[in-house]
């Protein structure tokens, strides 16, 4: 029997919320039909926004919202989307289907979004194709509440008081799709850009966001950190607050090659292949997280995994630049696991925003015109928020066992643990098994004998098990019993392919 050693009386770091962020581009039905109907849509909307898809958001509390890319961002003008929807500029989206592009949703749709929601705020300026005065002039018109040129053009499209920026990415993918550069080039104008990102009188400072690294490229992640600290005050609050990475789990490896495959048609070996790869952040985080901490002992800048998730072939009969995939227990559990590395690393990991929210790739919910399902990373993601603004606890998994043979061997149990201001102890396993259930013996260091499960709810199902419209329940959220009390803590069971979350407190 497995054995997981809680040690409750060593704090560890603060789970930042935003680790269970998310990402929305202007890429197939993501924002237009996914989260945008627009004010005369039949579909119930509040200013545009969609109701249900709102509602389910709020319910998982989505921490933070990147926009508008992703690659798209870097050919986005943002002037383009503000003003009259009639006047907006329309334009060729060459990234993604080659569809028009009508502008209908942007600046101050996004931030609508963002209000009805209730979360923060995270946009990212084109570099690629876009200018130092561009961007400049975009967080003048968001966030300056004086007498300027932008401030009066946003108030003369009806929004008089300004908006707040939490985040701001100074480019995207400036290695491939935002300008193809090499990491000194992109450095360089990372000082230029960001120096020009100005805090107004009476804002909260926006936390701004350099370009990192795409998978295990760690000469990007040296060499743009020791460009940007030559001759610079890199230390200093506000010249780099975060450093992104990107990693897609592309599910098959066939001769050296990735290759996506079918989001539900795999077999048990691919199963275990994909939960491999998706292992490999466990990798990425600790390689990149070393280099950075030779610039950055202290940890001060946040890595921002700002894309992540799996990546598979879109549905048979479906666009191909929109990247529509369904989504099943496979992607539960490679969600559960994922966001359970990024909370035992949560002293570096400061942001994490699955790729997308919703239509594209591994979304937490699908739409078809009035219908709306959600899917299995839906649940993981809701079971999880518990962890936002927690505590971590030191952890320890001993004597388990382990899955998938040969190079996609992986343990069979992945947890994290931590302690909300309340007491509340919030334990997340995922059992990524396809043949057993696996005993675990939770223990405490101290005071085991007081704890009691509060709540506790899961997923499981079948490894391609999924929702559809006609189906939307196949797999869902749970009600958690497989678990008993002893003197040190109790037993629990964990289902075979399955996402467990359990809350304890004393009493």
């Amino acid at each position: 029997m497995a054995k997981l050693i809680i040690n409750n009386e060593v704090k560890k770091s603060t789970i930042n919320p935003e680790i269970y962020g998310h990402f929305s581009e202007h890429l197939g039905r993501c924002i237009y039909e996914g989260l945008y109907v627009g004010e005369d849509s039949d579909i119930p909307n509040v200013n545009g926004m969609r109701t249900d898809v709102v509602e389910a958001l709020k319910e998982m509390k989505i921490p933070v919202l990147r926009w508008p890319g992703g690659c798209f961002a870097d050919e986005y003008h943002w002037m383009d989307g503000i003003g009259p929807k009639e006047k907006r500029k329309k334009m060729i989206n060459t990234h993604w289907g080659g569809v028009v592009e009508d502008n209908s949703f942007g600046t101050h749709e996004y931030f609508e979004l963002i209000r009805q929601l209730g979360c923060k705020s995270y946009i990212n300026a084109n570099v690629g194709s876009g200018s130092v005065r561009e961007m400049s002039e975009w967080v003048e018109y968001v966030t300056f509440n004086g007498v300027s040129p932008m401030a009066d053009l946003r108030k003369k499209n009806g929004h008089e008081e300004p908006w707040k920026i939490d985040y701001l990415g100074v480019g995207n993918e400036n290695w491939g799709c935002g300008g193809n550069m090499r990491p000194e080039y992109y450095a360089d104008e990372y000082r230029r850009y960001q120096t020009y990102v100005r805090n107004y009188e009476g804002n909260a400072p926006i936390q701004k966001i350099c370009c990192g690294s795409n998978t295990d490229d760690y000469k990007w992640t040296r060499k743009v950190l020791e460009t940007c600290f030559d001759h610079s005050e890199p230390h200093q609050h506000g010249f780099m607050d975060g450093l992104s990475l990107h990693y897609y789990t592309l599910p098959e490896m066939v001769d050296d090659w990735n290759v996506k495959g079918s989001a539900t048609n795999f077999t048990e070996e691919i199963f275990y292949q994909t939960l491999k790869r998706g292992y490999y952040m466990e990798e990425l985080v600790t390689k990149h997280g070393n280099i950075m901490d030779e610039f950055d002992p202290g940890k001060r800048i946040g890595m921002m995994v700002d894309e992540w998730g799996i990546w598979t072939d879109v549905e048979p009969g479906t666009n191909p630049g929109f990247l529509y995939q369904q989504n099943t227990m496979r992607d539960a559990v490679l969600a559960g696991m994922t966001l359970n590395i990024f909370n035992k690393h949560s002293d570096r990991v400061k942001m994490a925003n699955i790729a997308q929210l919703i239509n594209v790739l591994q979304s937490v919910m699908l739409t078809d015109g009035e219908k709306m399902i959600k899917t299995p990373t839906y649940y993981v993601f809701k079971m999880y928020a518990a962890h936002q603004d927690a505590v971590l606890l030191d952890s320890n998994l001993t004597e388990g066992s382990t899955v998938g043979s040969g190079k996609n061997e992986l343990p069979k149990v992945f947890e994290s643990v931590s302690e909300d201001k309340d007491g509340v102890i919030t334990v997340t396993l995922t059992n990524n098994s396809l043949e057993s259930a696996e005993d675990i013996d939770v223990r405490f260091v101290s005071d085991g004998d007081k704890y009691g499960v509060c709540d506790a709810s899961f997923v499981t199902g079948k490894m391609n098990a999924h929702n559809t419209f006609d189906a939307p329940e196949v797999v869902k959220e749970e009600k958690f019993t497989a678990f008993e009390k002893n003197a040190e803590g109790l037993k629990i069971t964990l289902p075979k392919c399955s996402v467990v979350c359990l809350r304890m407190k004393k009493g």
